[in-house]
């Protein structure tokens, strides 16, 4: 079992998500960079959907109850195993009575948690990832207590040589409602640096603003990664909690790749749209 002293700032369990839904309006949700969670549970022999342990901006303190073994992926948040600093994208061992502590990073938004075995938390349409409208919590709150079920299967991934990287280049697609820009519109959009704004699981936010906004459409499906554009010239990028149907042009796609990186990115920070041609 593990118990979270300290709850961090945005701390959540989550896996790869909930599929089948979105018909009833329930959204994906579940790892928002897929590649890092599921690096963790790579390295530890967990099945790649496994839940673990999603941290944001200031990380939890975890006392294990047991031993186990973990792997933390993602930005580094100089996380301490009694008060020692431990090492990313590797399997950590770790002794009952331990205490982790996932601190924060200066660079990158997000790191992955993951325990050798599995969480116990409660399923929810097929889902153990946290959503506010349709789990018990949305986020872990102080004193909350996890039992996992330990994986004695034998560790064959010692450790892996990624290393963590932002990268400023978000890769799209031509979206549905792309050709209702004007050429000024398309020149800036693909030619301009653009910084984040607000942002959350649903969306982020850019703070520039595109000069010839475009009409409301027919409330049409998105997806994450969807890059919504008001009439207003507001440029809004849809994420892993975003809603099922929405009223804005959809004017670009992002990929997966620029999906994950775009989630390791705080307000503040700086990218460049890509346009993919195929």
């Amino acid at each position: 079992m593990i118990k979270f002293i300290a709850k961090g700032l945005y701390t959540t369990i989550q896996d790869e998500g909930r599929f089948g839904y979105r018909n009833i309006g329930v959204p994906y949700s579940g790892y928002m960079d897929k590649e890092n969670a599921k690096i963790a549970n790579l390295i530890l022999g967990n099945p790649l959907n496994n839940s673990l342990i999603e941290a944001t901006l200031i990380g939890p303190t975890i006392k294990f109850e047991e031993s186990a073994v973990i792997c933390i992926t993602g930005a580094d948040f100089n996380p301490m195993l009694n008060e020692n600093k431990i090492s990313l994208y590797r399997p950590i061992e770790v002794n009952k009575g331990d205490i982790l502590k996932i601190n924060n990073s200066s660079v990158g938004s997000r790191c992955y948690i993951s325990i050798k075995g599995n969480i116990h938390s409660d399923v929810i349409l097929g889902s153990k990832s946290f959503f506010s409208q349709i789990t018990k919590s949305s986020v872990i709150e102080k004193g909350d207590k996890f039992k996992f079920e330990v994986n004695n299967k034998e560790i064959t991934h010692k450790y892996t040589l990624k290393k963590f990287k932002l990268d400023s280049n978000i890769q799209v697609l031509k979206g549905p409602e792309f050709k209702c820009l004007s050429k000024k519109s398309i020149d800036t959009l693909i030619n301009q640096e653009f910084s984040i704004g607000i942002n959350n699981r649903m969306a982020y936010y850019l703070n520039e603003k595109i000069q010839d906004g475009v009409n409301s459409i027919i409330s049409s499906g998105v997806i994450p990664g969807t890059v919504q554009l008001t009439p207003s010239g507001q440029i809004i990028i849809l994420h892993r909690d975003c809603q099922t149907t929405g009223g804005y042009p959809r004017i670009l796609q992002l990929n997966e790749k620029s999906l994950n990186n775009l989630a390791q990115l705080k307000t503040g920070d700086k990218i460049i749209f890509k346009l993919l041609n195929f």
